[in-house]
């Protein structure tokens, strides 16, 4: 702001009454990227409240999971907690072999998940054994000085939670500021233990050992920690196993056999090793999908393709559950984005009550689905006209047509067991050992449709008895809950095949069957010439032909043929039901770029058209003086061989960049110091990228790394 006056002085200019500019929140963010925003406040409510759902589950999931190993390791750090105080005047057997309680945590490959097992671990720990709970990286002690240094303030800070005087609290203070040494750790540990022992002081009740609880040391990432700091840690710890009572845990996510390689024997044998196996990663995934994906209870779902990246993603890249978790977080997330419709993702209550308040502009998004447009085509001249014109009868017929999905869907998931455990026992497995596998089978296609479906059916015709009958009573367990619907018949049908068969007289059956072989076998087994030999087998295979089915054979055919109706009735396509784009998430492909990205071809697209990303710049296709300096080297080097002359390459960058100037381009003129420095500074960034380095074949040349467009 200026003044134009003649004599000099101070103006005061009031600000402006405007609004103070708010921070945004999430549902603003959420509200602003969509194209229609009519709705998005409720879009961005559901989306969110499904969500938490969901997220609540998977944590419980992961509790339920974690139970039984974190009990196993509890009960080991009591254990041997208890030894040492009760024998600690016996001189026992662990302390005069100085050797330390070691619990070896085999966690798997998945390292991402590791982070978020060890803080439920230390929470556990904290409250059920000792509050003194000491986590270490191996980034985080390169040295044994480091090491030493990071337990102690660890431990200091569980100190301060603890309800002390000032004058342990000065204690503390000066503590921090000694030498870091396992001698200084046993005065400190002596002086708290005494403190918290006394009776003028309430003990938390949270841990049962509080007068005198072990220290626990975790080693979270035990592949990565030098060899030496290690040794010497176990070495020096050793030495005061009578006066301090530690344990570690190592965090293992390859083989047991590494604490072996790290370790020499005279070491290794400090340590009092118990291993404890944590759940796999793949058993981890499947029991996440059966309670999130293979539930009733959520009305969002995944589409054949969407699901399939996701379990590639977690099978050829990392294994981690908590990334397919967040995966699945940002499937949900872009379909109440993308979708208009996902306003009607919601349960059968609050659907009922939304789709009597579609707007206009709802129901014509309504009516451009493709599956509610094939739909349509299927009915009668005078229903069709209705549905395109009246906005009421689009209302009365969106809300039949969701009840009709939800039920399919409450089909679908117990029908899609009922054939997992058939075909789970089947030789081979031809279609998927995991219902997973079965699952995006059967949202890719019609099942039946399949080879692998074909093949697994003559497999069941040849059943044996007794696996027949207990997958018979697994599926009435499947079934059981849904009696009084649909599947009340299949439910009477299991309980008659299963009735019949407890009334087969199979042993006299396999009794005949036994003598006939046997007779057989002593035909075959007398002195005969070839063609005796083949006249016998043309006679058994024509005997074979005519012999009748026992009643065995025929129950089992029917058990057969009622299982393919079954899955043929309830197993079709999700893409052949009307509104299922309400539901199902499609985007495959944006699932992809987001999770599995191609970060060659994201590098080449920003620095040669960075038009993509900064949408101030024109898209002409045109080496302009506007661009990143980056972005005009980048170009420049697509045009050069595989020596690039540096001098050559900044006069060409020197006149891009003074292509806009008015005065006269010379080139014999030298290039400014601001010229010379944003190339320098350019060329720089692109050998840090690793398209050129330096080459010693010509001094003044550059190599260039990258050969094509892409």
């Amino acid at each position: 702001m200026a003044t134009s006056s003649v004599s000099k002085g101070c103006f005061v200019f009031k600000p402006s009454a405007k609004k103070k500019k708010l921070s945004l929140t999430a549902a603003d963010y959420f509200i602003e990227s969509l194209n229609n925003s009519e709705d998005g406040r409720t879009r961005f409510e559901s989306c969110q409240s499904l969500w938490l759902h969901m997220k609540s589950q998977t944590e419980q999931l992961q509790e339920e999971l974690n139970k039984k190993l974190f009990d196993n390791l509890i009960c080991f750090l009591k254990k041997s907690h208890s030894d040492f105080w009760n024998k600690k005047n016996d001189w026992n057997c662990r302390v005069k072999s100085s050797e330390i309680p070691t619990a070896a945590l085999l966690l798997g490959v998945n390292v991402t998940d590791h982070e978020l097992t060890f803080n439920s671990l230390s929470d556990v720990l904290n409250e059920h054994v000792s509050p003194y709970v000491v986590l270490l990286q191996a980034k985080e002690c390169p040295g044994i000085k480091q090491l030493l240094q990071k337990l102690l303030s660890q431990l200091m800070g569980c100190a301060a939670d603890l309800d002390l005087d000032e004058e342990d609290d000065h204690a503390s203070i000066s503590q921090r500021k000694m030498n870091c040494s396992m001698a200084s750790l046993s005065g400190w540990y002596e002086k708290v233990t005494k403190k918290t022992s006394s009776p003028k002081k309430k003990r938390p009740a949270s841990s049962e050992n509080w007068q005198a609880p072990p220290i626990i040391v975790v080693f979270k990432d035990l592949e990565s920690f030098t060899s030496s700091v290690l040794q010497e840690f176990i070495v020096i710890s050793s030495r005061y196993c009578k006066e301090l009572p530690l344990v570690l845990v190592f965090g293992i996510a390859t083989s047991p056999m590494i604490i072996h390689r790290l370790l020499s024997h005279s070491v290794s044998s400090l340590l009092c090793i118990e291993l404890f196996q944590s759940l796999s990663c793949t058993e981890h995934l499947a029991t996440v999908v059966d309670k999130l994906l293979l539930s009733n209870q959520f009305p969002f779902k995944l589409s054949g393709r969407v699901l399939q990246v996701l379990i590639t993603i977690f099978l050829y890249h990392d294994f981690s559950v908590q990334n397919f978790i967040k995966g699945l977080q940002l499937s949900v997330v872009e379909h109440f984005n993308s979708q208009p419709l996902s306003v009607l993702c919601c349960d059968l209550t609050t659907m009922k009550h939304r789709v009597k308040s579609l707007s206009k502009n709802q129901c014509e998004n309504i009516r451009h689905l493709a599956s509610f447009m094939s739909f349509v085509e299927g009915q009668t001249p005078e229903a069709q006209v209705k549905l395109l014109t009246d906005y009421g009868c689009v209302k009365e017929m969106t809300q039949k047509l969701l009840e009709d999905l939800h039920a399919y869907h409450e089909n679908y998931i117990p029908v899609l067991r009922c054939l997992h455990h058939f075909t789970c026992i089947l030789p081979k497995y031809p279609l998927g050992k995991q219902i997973r596998e079965l699952y995006c089978a059967c949202l890719e296609k019609n099942i039946w449709e399949t080879e692998d479906y074909i093949s697994a059916l003559n497999l069941l015709r040849m059943l044996a008895k007794d696996e027949l009958v207990t997958t018979l009573h697994k599926c009435l367990e499947v079934l059981k809950p849904y009696s009084g619907g649909q599947l009340d018949s299949a439910l009477k049908k299991v309980k008659a095949f299963l009735a019949q068969f407890q009334c087969l007289e199979g042993d006299h059956l396999e009794n005949v069957e036994n003598v006939e072989e046997s007779a057989t076998q002593k035909g075959l087994q007398k002195k005969t010439d070839l063609y005796q030999l083949q006249k016998t087998l043309l006679e058994m295979k024509e005997t074979r032909r005519t012999k009748k089915p026992s009643r065995f054979e025929s129950l089992r055919l029917e058990v057969v043929n009622f299982l393919d109706g079954l899955v043929r009735d309830f197993l079709t396509r999700p893409e052949e039901q009307p509104l299922y784009e309400v539901v199902y998430f499609s985007g495959a492909s944006i699932l992809r770029r987001h999770l599995n990205a191609v970060p060659r071809i994201a590098l080449h697209t920003a620095l040669n058209n960075p038009s993509t990303y900064l949408k101030s710049l024109e898209n002409d296709g045109t080496l302009s003086s506007a661009a990143p300096d980056i972005c005009i080297a980048y170009k420049l080097h697509l045009e050069c061989g595989r020596l690039i002359n540096l001098y050559d390459w900044l006069e060409a960058f020197a006149t891009v960049v003074s292509a806009d100037d008015d005065s006269d381009s010379d080139s014999l003129k030298q290039v400014d110091e601001m010229t010379h420095a944003r190339f320098i500074r350019a060329v720089s960034e692109l050998e840090l990228l690793g398209f050129v380095k330096p080459t010693k074949q010509k001094t003044d040349h550059v190599a260039r790394l990258t050969w094509g467009g892409c």
